[in-house]
């Protein structure tokens, strides 16, 4: 664990909560684990500890992983008897999934609780860390989020110096503000579309990996007096499943 390296896998949205029946990037996350049966952790947060998210992340990972949850709001549902030391069960794990909802909140909730401070050092430490929407905006120096309102910018955790937006072309008007704030100052950074991801090494861009054939992520930065859109390479991870066997 001390020798890998940190890593961050930034969901624009999908995973076992949006793509039924598409493994595709959660199989990929599952990967970089490390472990034959991966400790998993889910922070479902940003959905209130929403019961049936919670039930769906135990479907999709019971079964490969040592997989248990987090709950700040009902400390009575926590899984598997973390109540007593929620940092050092963090810590422990090989991979920490966050799920998607109201990143205000979330990082409201996660500040009160200390959970800032420890997600950063299992970051530091090697685990890695991911998510859809919320569960990617909240790495983030700076995030546009459009949730239940009006679109605003948001002060995440700044692990990765750069600004994101979620659901890109899947929801154009969030395209168009994104654009907006960076070119009214937000700092620089990356989008992606759902089914797409951006997988850090440190903070630096890795590659760009999907779930779908056409989903993509993009730079977007400020260059003169414009905001300048560039597609990043994204290797889909179906590809070798969807190309025909040689004959």
């Amino acid at each position: 664990m001390a020798q890998r390296p940190p890593q961050i896998v930034a969901f624009g949205g999908g995973g076992f909560s949006m793509e039924a029946g598409n493994p595709l990037l959660d199989d990929y996350v599952l990967g970089l684990a490390g472990a034959s049966r991966p400790k998993v952790c889910f922070l479902p947060t940003a959905s209130g500890d929403a019961d049936h998210y919670i039930v769906r992340f135990y479907r999709r990972f019971a079964a490969a992983c040592e997989a248990s949850h987090v709950s700040l709001f009902r400390r009575d549902r926590c899984g598997q008897a973390v109540e007593g030391d929620i940092a050092g069960h963090l810590l422990a794990q090989d991979l920490i999934y966050v799920g998607g909802g109201n990143v205000v909140s979330m990082l409201g909730a996660w500040r009160a609780h200390g959970l800032d401070a420890v997600l950063r050092r299992a970051w530091r430490k090697g685990v890695v860390l991911c998510g859809p929407s919320a569960g990617s905006l909240c790495w983030f120096a700076e995030s546009l989020t459009a949730f239940h309102g009006e679109p605003r910018r948001v002060r995440g955790l700044g692990l990765l110096p750069f600004s994101n937006c979620v659901h890109y072309t899947n929801e154009p008007a969030r395209r168009g503000e994104y654009h907006r704030f960076v070119g009214d100052g937000m700092r620089p950074g990356f989008a992606a579309d759902d089914g797409a991801a951006l997988h850090f090494r440190g903070e630096e861009l890795h590659r760009a990996v999907s779930s779908r054939p056409h989903a993509r992520a993009y730079r977007v930065e400020p260059v003169d007096d414009e905001v300048s859109e560039t597609p990043v390479e994204t290797e889909y991870l179906g590809q070798r499943v969807a190309e025909p066997a040689a004959a």
